[in-house]
């Protein structure tokens, strides 16, 4: 670079001072996209995200799938910037990284444009202070502890399910939440998505169009953490770029078998995955006094896991099954089916019917009960972002929905009978089952530290 003065005659001066004068009171060319026109809004009207696990959950969050129900996902929404991605697999967060940024460049039309930025280490992102709000669809085991280093770090949270593995990492969820006044919301999508099929049925029942509520048949198991000894000795070579010691994270370690998705076998009983949305959906219509204990038994139909069956009897009076799924109506993906004393509701993500049929026919009256209203989760979630107001599924809702599958899961451990204290979070008079409500993380992976 040239650093010596340059010399300029009086008149370029002046031609120079002239033109310097007609900028300053032309009008000034500002892209739409900085003052919020053309659909995308200002900067500094935009939500600031990082996204932590980018597999198949992730990613149709960040970029659009099934279950998000925008297309383009987060990076389509005016209102949200994008500004991190982490995965501990090289191959994925280079692959979002990539995108990401193609989007926008498009979205901006901004060629080269490069503003996200990828990690390896979820505490790097988490320490950006320029991140409110962080989206966490990891391998169950992690989800807990990231929502609470989330939080701790100042962030608000959407997690998917399950929320926790353990009672005691639900806890700890609600506390950190309140301590620290952050948005939470749980992936429990059938809450808001879904033509509002869930939330008719919550009503109707609620309402007494079934008459009295007796019982419903929950057509998924509930499940708990619970690791069985790893024997084996199979092992191969950890893929290139994945770091497997940070995935495992809290568990006993093992080696890398190849096996690396939601959850390692050998680590669960019952289900812990689709679970959450249909008990989530249950409890919200039975509505319980959510400090009144709760029993809840196993019994076994057969030989396999697969025969146990849990029932659950709430203070209310009602009583729910676990049961195996019998076919139509309810899809696949399980469902609900509530009894009452004049009539039935089943419901699942594809349909909802009724015995008698009138039941669903009858308008809700304006002076019937109502429930939180929401017609999506992220968009709700992001309302709150704003509004500082409770998500529709916020920490004390997801936890005591978690709670309920984990305490059914533990009766299907010690396959016996249990008193279940929500008030204090604990099994009465049973130390046995109460020594199943957490485990101790293998260092340094402390819960939240």
């Amino acid at each position: 670079m040239n650093h010596q003065p340059s010399r300029i005659s009086r008149r370029a001066f002046i031609r120079r001072g002239a033109l310097a004068s007609a900028v300053a009171t032309a009008p000034m060319f500002v892209p739409a996209s900085a003052l919020g026109r053309g659909g995308i809004q200002a900067p500094s009207e935009r939500i600031n995200m990082g996204f932590i696990g980018l597999g198949g959950q992730g990613s149709g969050h960040l970029m659009g799938g099934a279950w998000t129900y925008i297309p383009g996902g987060y990076m389509a929404r005016p209102d949200v910037q994008v500004q991190a991605v982490c995965d501990v697999r090289r191959e994925r967060r280079e692959n979002a990284h990539q995108r990401c940024n193609q989007m926008y460049a498009d979205k901006f039309g901004k060629p080269g444009y490069n503003g996200i930025r990828a990690y390896n280490d979820f505490q790097e992102l988490l320490a950006r202070p320029d991140i409110d709000a962080v989206l966490i669809a990891v391998p169950y085991h992690w989800a807990a502890s990231l929502a609470i280093r989330a939080m701790r770090a100042g962030k608000d949270v959407y997690c998917e399910k399950p929320v926790a593995i353990t009672v005691r990492e639900g806890a700890e969820v609600v506390a950190t939440a309140r301590r620290h006044a952050r948005i939470y919301q749980a992936g429990t999508q059938q809450r808001s998505e879904y033509g509002g099929k869930f939330r008719l049925a919550c009503e109707l029942i609620r309402n007494g169009r079934i008459g009295q509520l007796k019982e419903v048949y929950a057509y998924r198991q509930p499940g708990a953490f619970h690791p069985t000894p790893w024997t084996s000795d199979a092992s191969k070579p950890v893929p290139e770029g994945f770091d497997w010691d940070r995935w495992l994270g809290p568990l006993p370690w093992r080696p890398y078998n190849g096996e690396a998705g939601h959850a390692l076998s050998g680590c669960f009983i019952g289900d812990v995955n689709w679970s959450p949305h249909h008990y989530d959906i249950i409890q919200w219509t039975i509505n319980p006094d959510p400090a009144a204990p709760i029993e809840v038994s196993c019994e076994a139909k057969g030989p396999r896991t697969e025969d146990l069956v849990v029932h659950y009897r709430y203070s209310n009076g009602v009583v729910v099954h676990s049961t195996p799924y019998p076919g139509e109506p309810v899809g696949g993906e399980g469902g609900a089916c509530f009894v009452g004393t004049e009539g039935r509701i089943a419901v699942d993500r594809s349909s909802i019917v009724a015995d008698p049929p009138r039941v669903l026919h009858a308008p809700l009256k304006p002076s019937d009960a109502r429930v939180y209203r929401a017609n999506s989760m992220s968009g709700n979630f992001l309302d709150c972002v704003r509004s500082r107001r409770p998500t529709i599924c916020e920490p004390a809702i997801a936890v005591y929905t978690i709670n309920a599958i984990l305490i059914g899961g533990i009766s299907m451990i010690l396959r016996r009978s249990l008193r279940w204290d929500p008030a204090r979070a604990e099994f009465i008079g049973d130390d046995q089952a109460n020594r199943l409500l957490s485990y101790t993380p293998r260092p340094p992976w402390s819960l939240g530290a």
